[in-house]
């Protein structure tokens, strides 16, 4: 529930000078329970304490994703062309792309990526990567003088049977099928 925890430094929580004193405020009540003389309700305090400063942390995370709109459009372009090029030149020798890959070009952790990615998009990252290789292949698909193995290949597919598989988990048709709707 708390997926902050996997993003870097550079991920920092922003927060305004209201929410820096909200937070404060919290601390300085599981720092006086901490204090205070251990007893029957200790425990449950400090955990609802502790509770509470992580849900505004989640609040204040997803709130940053929205109001930070500029900043976070300026990441999915770049994430964009970077996905583009990536399909266009190198597939092939790199195999098919990941969240990973792209979040680390992006300098952000595979976490925070994902989320920026779902809060723009609407989307996960993987289906977003996913939406833009079927794109392609229905673009290479378009080609008849290759064939499914071909656009497989160049779409950094291992094997033939995983690009049918994907097409058809994607699209509802095979490429074989894709082929004979578009050729009519």
């Amino acid at each position: 529930a708390y997926g902050f925890f996997s993003y870097n430094s550079n991920e920092a929580l922003h927060l305004s000078k209201d929410e820096v004193e909200l937070m404060q405020s919290v601390m300085s009540f599981i720092d006086r329970e901490i204090r205070h003389a251990v007893d029957r309700h200790s425990r449950a305090i400090i955990i609802a304490h502790v509770e509470a400063f992580l849900d505004y942390c989640l609040r204040f995370y997803e709130r940053q994703f929205y109001t930070r709109e500029i900043i976070n459009s300026t990441v999915m372009d770049r994430f964009s062309v970077l996905l583009d090029a990536y399909i266009a030149e190198g597939i092939q020798d790199r195999g098919l792309p990941t969240v990973a890959y792209f979040a680390g070009r992006l300098n952000l952790s595979p976490g925070y990526f994902g989320e920026l990615v779902k809060t723009y998009s609407g989307i996960n990252a993987k289906d977003f990567i996913a939406e833009r290789l079927v794109n392609a292949a229905r673009e290479l698909l378009n080609d008849m003088s290759l064939s499914v193995t071909q656009v497989s290949d160049r779409l950094g597919f291992d094997y033939p049977q995983h690009f049918v598989r994907f097409f058809k988990r994607r699209t509802g048709r095979t490429p074989k099928e894709f082929r004979n709707i578009s050729m009519n």
